[in-house]
Formats: structure tokens, C-alpha cells, sequence
């Protein structure tokens, strides 16, 4: 529900389910995925305008502040957690590329698991969100 996703959050942990723990996976595509360990999610109250900021610097990531627009959907029982990326002037309802995550827990640790491709594969990331 909307209440256990709000908030500020801090991405704590990335696992990879049949992906090579030593793989480089761009995500979201904006870095790998191991820079986004550390970064800021911004999940406000309405399904307006929130942000992620990777604050790394280490492997080559650059730090970036990237707003978003975000929202919950429920495919049978299964809650999903999707953002869409916002650039200067851009309206959320004419931005039709996106990202979905299935929310797997929410409370004061969230975790979201994407399905993905990998090298001709199912595999998945697993994210780990711990509410600041």
C-alpha cells in the first residue's frame, strides 16, 4: 500500500539472481548497478515528483540527482513499484518509457526485485531499501 512506500530511503543492497555477482549491469538506464548502493530515494506522499540521487564515486559511477514519477500497481496480488524518469519540461502523462519493480516487503526495509533479462536468460536484481 501507498503508506509503506512513501518515504526517504536509502538503497542499502543489490543482489543478482542468475547474473555473476561480478557482472555489469547498467540499471535503470543510468549506471551500473553497483552504484546505486548508497543512493537517496525521494517517494513522497503523492504520486508526483519524487528522485533518486547515487552520491558514489567509486568504479567509475557518476553522482546524479534524476527526478521521478512514481506509482504502485497490482497485477493479481502481486503489488509493483514503477518510476518514470522526468527531465526538464517533461510532463509525467507524455513519458511513456519506465521501470517496474515487484515490492516483495515493505515496512522499514522495502525490497524490489526486477525481473530481467541476462544473457538470453531469466534472471533478477534484488533491491534493498532501508527507510531513513
Amino acid at each position: 500500500n501507498k503508506s509503506a512506500v512513501k518515504g526517504n530511503w536509502v538503497l542499502t543492497d543489490i543482489k543478482y539472481e542468475g547474473i555473476p555477482d561480478k557482472a555489469k549491469v547498467t540499471v535503470f538506464d543510468e549506471a551500473d548497478a553497483k552504484c546505486f548502493i548508497g543512493s537517496t530515494w525521494v517517494i513522497p506522499d503523492n504520486y508526483a515528483m519524487g528522485s533518486y540521487t547515487i552520491n558514489s564515486t567509486e568504479n567509475g559511477c557518476n553522482p546524479i540527482t534524476q527526478k521521478i514519477a512514481w506509482s504502485l500497481t497490482k497485477s493479481g496480488n502481486v503489488s509493483m513499484f514503477g518510476f518514470k524518469k522526468l527531465y526538464s519540461g517533461d510532463k509525467a502523462k507524455n513519458v511513456t518509457e519506465g521501470y517496474r519493480m515487484e515490492i516483495t516487503g515493505a515496512g522499514s526495509i522495502m525490497t524490489w526485485r526486477a525481473n530481467v533479462n541476462f544473457e538470453n536468460s531469466n534472471a533478477a536484481i534484488i533491491y534493498t531499501l532501508q527507510r531513513k
